[in-house]
């Protein structure tokens, strides 16, 4: 099978190129990418070795050269991660994201369209090739916002409301989550199921929702092979540091403020990005035609908790037990003293305009459907993930130099 996986040199499209070399021993890749601020060849330098993938780079609203790559590739799914993706990039410049969210996925899909088609049925659709299909990597945040009506939390089984639209009950919840030493907690009694209309409230989630919309159109007016997929905010290894944990990560090593925005009770629903990219599998090889499936962690908490837990598990991980030390293998990756690293890094800035006030996916449908699980409780996978950043160096000081640092001042340095 052959795979074009735009913006696979950015966060969630070079995890799922990794993902999916590991698993499929037949399979060729094209990533497209067009290099800006985010994507990173040296995300994907081990697989560029790998004959099984190509690498070109571009911008998918350039017709011609997603042609090129069709004729030339043969492609059998598209797998469209490429999108502007940072909410305050969107307030300073929004036209970049509806260019690029909506257009490019216009040029992706009449391209493909174009190359798989092979006549019309009786009605006038077009008829494709069989094994073809458009996967839309999407977001939560079309959804809206939802209301923090339980503050503090609670289990998630205690709440009686999460599986009213899609039918998981108590005992298969419970099953779902056996394996977990906590059970999950909510802040709400709302959930986004796929059943909920889309209400986006930002430009860079309206984008996202115009997008969403017209592979919905084409799938209604073409019947072209589409699904979509919705998730949760991702983390984990290769991650820009503009997003919460990276940034946070960073910070504490260097001994700098950590922003919060606002009072830092906004709520988010985390999804470890191996566990994204095995669900966005799982949709291409057996989700229905037209659907969209939410892909997501049951893992909600606090911005301000999630920062926390950043910084007691940076300790954790740096010194030595039993001795308030760095350990030797970190001691040139941590910048600061020791007894630096505390709650007091914590700097609450100006909150972000419009900020949604919580996330929460019901995943419900994707796992009676498919199988879906996401496996990784938080606790795991911020222990994996500062794990890698702290062994990575490498990695982290390449992308961050240059444009991020004008990036970091103009979006933290004045709050």
């Amino acid at each position: 099978m052959k795979y074009l996986v735009t913006g696979g040199a950015g966060f969630i499209g070079a995890n799922f190129v990794k993902y999916m070399l590991r698993k499929y021993k037949e399979i060729n890749i094209v990533v497209l990418d067009k290099l800006t601020y985010a994507g990173n060849l040296g995300t994907i330098r081990e697989e560029l070795k790998d004959s099984r993938v190509s690498f070109v780079k571009g911008d998918i609203c350039n017709k011609e050269l997603v042609e090129n790559i069709f004729m030339n590739h043969d492609i059998d799914y598209v797998v469209n991660f490429a999108a502007e993706s940072h909410v305050d990039r969107s307030i300073e410049d929004p036209g970049i994201f509806l260019k690029t969210n909506i257009l490019g996925t216009q040029t992706l899909m009449d391209v493909a369209k174009a190359h798989w088609s092979i006549g019309k049925d009786e009605k006038g659709y077009p008829v494709y090739k069989e094994g073809k299909k458009f996967l839309q990597v999407s977001t939560d945040e079309v959804y809206g916002t939802l209301e923090r009506d339980i503050p503090e939390g609670q289990p998630l089984v205690d709440n009686g409301q999460l599986t009213v639209d899609n039918g998981l009950s108590l005992d298969e919840l419970k099953d779902l989550f056996e394996n977990r030493e906590v059970m999950p907690k909510v802040f709400g009694t709302e959930f986004f199921t796929e059943k909920r209309g889309l209400d986006p409230r930002s430009p860079y989630a309206t984008s996202k929702t115009g997008a969403d919309m017209l592979v919905r159109a084409y799938d209604e007016t073409y019947h072209f092979p589409v699904n979509v997929t919705r998730c949760s905010n991702n983390y984990g290894p290769y991650h820009f540091p503009e997003k919460l944990i990276p940034l946070i990560i960073k910070n504490i090593l260097e001994g700098k403020n950590l922003p919060v925005y606002g009072d830092g009770k906004q709520v988010r629903d985390w999804l470890y990005v191996e566990d994204h990219c095995k669900g966005i599998d799982m949709v291409i090889n057996g989700g229905r035609l037209g659907e969209a499936y939410n892909i997501g962690g049951f893992n909600e908490e606090q911005n301000i908790n999630i920062v926390k837990l950043t910084i007691d598990t940076v300790r954790k991980l740096i010194v030595d037990s039993g001795e308030l030390k760095v350990k030797d293998q970190y001691k040139n990756v941590v910048k600061c003293p020791l007894e630096k690293i505390n709650y007091e890094l914590i700097t609450h800035v100006q909150d972000r305009l419009g900020h949604d006030a919580r996330y929460a996916i019901d995943p419900a449908k994707t796992v009676k459907e498919l199988g879906f699980y996401p496996e990784t409780p938080f606790t795991v996978g911020i222990e994996k993930t500062i794990k890698w950043y702290l062994d990575n160096q490498e990695w982290v000081n390449e992308v961050v130099s240059g444009d991020y640092q004008k990036y970091y001042a103009e979006m933290y340095g004045k709050k």
